[in-house]
């Protein structure tokens, strides 16, 4: 069943300016009579004007809204310059009251263009119905109707019109929860390497769990891939790097490792590099970015390490890579666990647990319980070490100095961290990145 109703009057044809009011009763008489307790939120969009340009269209409205009593406190017109202004707006108050099934009623030459905008602002979390802006006879114009199949498309210049309009939009948009912050480790040479873990604040994501700074999209969360876009925009102007060169690992959970330059895997969880100005990443939200860097070849590796792929050996299978593929002396690389859920958080069912045990029991507490804490950053540091990193070329948090520790417990900072752990499947991510200077 429909949860909320929006009626764009955004950019009304000539022929229908002068009936607003008419049109609009008509609306609203036919969504109070057909709906179901309670009825659906409606948001009318309508362009707000410049300057002292009388607003005839609000002031059209303004009768027409009266009267419908069951709607009053669940009805609300958003005005705004841009057309991606106004959706957004909308989009926040959706997630605001958690509404995901949408009609939108609009003029007919405006369906395809609000295709584009929606596909760009909203992600498969939301379903979308489209009707004309005609009068509906029946109630039944207000239950999820199948897919129109005969699709209008617009031009590509016309879709890059809406994507700049979106970027232009989300640009100018404050940052939220405080400045945006980079955390580094010393064990890297900044001569030689750019690299740093994001944390969460800085970024314009609102939704609770992915405020503010997220950087992963997928279509289970409400995070559309423009919003995780300027993110990454704005955390690679901090950082100085050029977020078109920006390379991220594909996450599989596994040991799959790519070389930059060859043949992209579809899925893999470490990725490589010997190339200049080329920034390589993995995302973390419990899970661990590893970064790897070797001072004396210029290389640089990436991985993604969570329990499976830790005991997978994905560290090592990063290391070997860079070894393989770049002459590196595995006594020169440098290995730096960000940011990822500890010991004092993280559990595991028994039998995952053994695996731990068997790397080392340290890596376990209370193993005779069903769910022991496990350490996947011990067991980190044991493999690497196993396979010939030296001790002191690795940073997490048995650092000596705990003014140096960055690699923090997701779990126990929800101001800083994002932790899939703590929040569930609604989760917002953070990056370890990595790249050699020009």
């Amino acid at each position: 069943m429909v949860e909320a109703v929006l009626i764009d009057l955004f950019s009304l044809p000539a022929n229908l300016q002068n009936n607003v009011q008419g049109l609009l009763r008509n609306m609203l008489e036919t969504i109070e009579k057909c709906s179901s307790i309670p009825a659906p939120f409606v948001y009318i969009m309508c362009r707000q004007r410049q300057g002292n340009e009388r607003d005839s269209e609000q002031e059209s409205m303004l009768p027409a809204l009266r009267g419908f009593q069951s709607l009053k406190k669940r009805l609300e017109v958003v005005r705004a310059l841009t057309t991606a202004a106004a959706l957004y707006t909308i989009k926040q108050r959706l997630d605001e009251k958690d509404l995901s099934i949408i009609k939108v009623i609009l003029p007919t030459l405006r369906k395809a263009l609000m295709k584009v905008y929606t596909d760009h602002l909203f992600t498969s979390v939301y379903q979308f119905e489209f009707e004309d802006l005609q009068v509906a006879s029946d109630c039944e114009n207000l239950q999820i109707a199948e897919p129109q199949n005969a699709e209008q498309t617009l031009p590509t210049q016309d879709v890059a019109l809406i994507q700049s309009e979106i970027q232009t939009y989300l640009e100018s948009l404050p940052s939220l929860k405080g400045e945006l912050t980079i955390l580094r480790s010393s064990l890297i040479p900044d001569d030689i390497f750019l690299h740093g873990f994001t944390t969460r604040t800085g970024g314009i994501s609102y939704i609770p769990n992915l405020s503010s700074c997220n950087l992963f999209s997928s279509s289970k969360r409400r995070d559309p891939q423009a919003v995780v876009k300027e993110n990454l925009r704005r955390l690679a102007k901090a950082a100085g790097f050029n977020p078109e060169t920006f390379h991220r690992v594909k996450i599989d959970h596994a040991n799959a490792v790519c070389i930059m330059g060859k043949t992209e895997p579809d899925s893999y969880d470490g990725i490589v590099t010997n190339q200049k100005g080329v920034t390589i990443a993995a995302p973390g939200a419990d899970c661990i970015p590893v970064l790897f860097a070797d001072p004396v070849r210029k290389a640089c590796g990436a991985a993604h390490s969570g329990w499976k792929g830790t005991l997978l050996g994905v560290s090592m299978a990063t290391v070997n890579a860079m070894v393989s593929e770049y002459g590196c002396n595995i006594k020169d690389i440098l290995v730096v666990l960000g940011p990822s859920v500890g010991p004092c958080c993280y559990k595991l069912p028994h039998e995952s647990a053994e695996e731990f045990h068997r790397i080392d029991p340290k890596c376990v507490r209370l193993f005779d319980s069903a769910t022991p804490y496990i350490d996947i950053r011990r067991a980190t540091r044991i493999l690497l070490e196993s396979g010939g990193i030296l001790p002191e070329n690795i940073q997490d948090d048995s650092v000596t100095d705990q003014n140096q520790n960055i690699t923090f417990c997701t779990a126990c900072h929800p101001d800083k961290f994002y932790s899939h752990f703590r929040d569930g499947t609604n989760f917002g991510t953070q990056i370890g990145f990595i790249s050699i200077k020009d």
